[in-house]
């Protein structure tokens, strides 16, 4: 193997130590645009020896007995699971074909590590597919997106190996090691296992196919065997289209039933490991009850115009405002991942809308340039009152010491805000007034 450079830094010893202190987790993937390329985020280092197996999953353990069984270098296999173990293997990128990812070793930049797998031909996809639509089971696990061990033998019938074999895998690094592998690819081998206790699937991905396609094509062949099975239909009586157009008697509906005076309370969420927060499911049901009790006994939905953004930033606000417990938290990180934005950002919002609705979150964060007339009248009104001379900039009057300014709205009100002196971090403070010099008034507090 001809060394080739790295494309990205690597870690630092403190980076590295501060990974390895934390508890090693499932990976989690990020499919691509096509179904053909998956990419895992870096399974933190374990924090304790582990003396049963690498992999928790059948999937992974036969993974780890097949790469074991190839007479591959077993010394250079045990400096890669350490390796694996303690956190060097960075985000793994898998294809058809090919897995690849960065591993930290003794220097400063990481190595690039890949492992290619034999994919199967089109040939052999069929064969593979045809044994599968063969058994019932089988099929159906696969089109619940579930991996029965069993496959390795059903595959095996006819001569197709899901799991390695001599020959399948040819290994290549970026580093001088000659090994095979040489124990930057054993630890991206041993990390593998985890991406199949994750989804079994990542397997059939490296032998070609991506899920979505084989998914297709599984029910497509579904389809076909139970056409074949099911028996021929009688013949149909025709009508004449004079009938199916006639004018017929049709019993008038049911009346409706009452409206309930409240709406029903959300049945209770169950706090299981790995689920979303109950209290959080708990307070998102109760806001769609409410607003279908709403439009049943109104006719309308008037949150039905909002974003999502502002949606969530209405439901995060609608929280008491005494400090954020562990459930409004909760909430909050459920509702800022939603949106891809930041739990900081989110908090800021709130306080807008908690200042004025949607027009305080669009004061917060659409500048925009008002008419002559209210606007240029402000600033000799708050010299008036021996305010000193803000500065103007689109809607926005800013004191000169840069911690208090005063937005205007498009609702014509006067928006207080406060930063601490230097910093351009702008926060909503007090009650929107009409009159500027009442808004800054309320924001010091008087």
């Amino acid at each position: 193997m001809s060394p080739r450079p790295a494309s990205r830094p690597g870690r630092s010893p403190e980076v590295r130590s501060a990974a390895a202190s934390r508890t090693s987790a499932a990976p989690r993937s990020r499919p691509g645009p096509d179904d053909l390329r998956r990419t895992f985020e870096a399974v933190p280092a374990r924090t304790r020896e582990d003396e049963g197996p690498f992999a928790d999953s059948w999937w992974g353990r036969a993974w780890v007995d097949a790469l074991e069984s190839l007479s591959m270098d077993e010394g250079r296999l045990a400096r890669g699971r350490t390796y694996a173990d303690s956190g060097h293997v960075a985000a793994i990128t898998v294809t058809p074909g090919r897995v690849i990812a960065y591993v930290h070793g003794s220097r400063p930049r990481p190595y690039r590590a890949e492992l290619r797998l034999r994919t199967f031909s089109d040939t052999d996809w069929d064969t593979f597919l045809d044994a599968v639509a063969a058994r019932p089971g089988h099929l159906s696990a696969l089109l619940d997106k579930e991996m029965p061990h069993s496959l390795v033998e059903t595959a095996g019938e006819t001569g197709i190996r899901l799991l390695p074999t001599a020959g399948d895998l040819d290994p290549d690094c970026s580093c001088p090691d000659h090994g095979w592998p040489c124990k930057h690819v054993a630890a991206l081998c041993f990390q593998t296992a985890r991406l199949l206790d994750t989804d079994p699937f990542v397997l059939l991905l490296m032998r070609g196919r991506g899920e979505r396609e084989l998914l297709d094509e599984l029910g497509r062949r579904n389809a076909e065997h139970s056409a074949r099975e099911r028996p021929a239909a009688s013949a149909t009586p025709s009508v004449q289209a004079r009938d199916a157009v006639a004018e017929r008697f049709l019993p008038p509906l049911p009346a409706p039933l009452p409206v309930p005076t409240h709406p029903g309370q959300p049945p209770s969420y169950p706090d299981l490991p790995g689920a979303r927060d109950p209290l959080s499911l708990d307070h998102l049901a109760t806001d769609a009850a409410a607003r279908a009790h709403a439009l049943l006994t109104t006719g309308a939905d008037p949150l039905a115009g909002l974003t999502t953004w502002q949606d969530a930033v209405r439901l995060a606000a609608a929280r008491p405002t005494a400090g954020l417990t562990a459930t409004t938290r909760a909430l909050y990180r459920e509702l800022a991942y939603a949106t891809g934005r930041s739990t900081t950002d989110l908090a800021r919002a709130v306080a807008a809308w908690r200042q004025g609705g949607a027009e305080g979150l669009a004061v917060l964060e659409t500048p925009w340039d008002p008419p002559a007339g209210p606007f240029d009248r402000a600033r000799p009104a708050l010299a008036a009152a021996d305010f000193p001379r803000f500065q103007p900039w689109r809607n926005h009057l800013t004191h000169p010491q840069g911690t208090l300014q005063l937005r205007f709205g498009r609702d014509g009100r006067w928006y207080g805000y406060e930063s601490d002196a230097g910093e351009d971090d702008w926060w909503p403070r007090a009650v929107p007034d009409n009159d500027p010099v009442g808004a800054l008034t309320a924001l010091l507090g008087g």
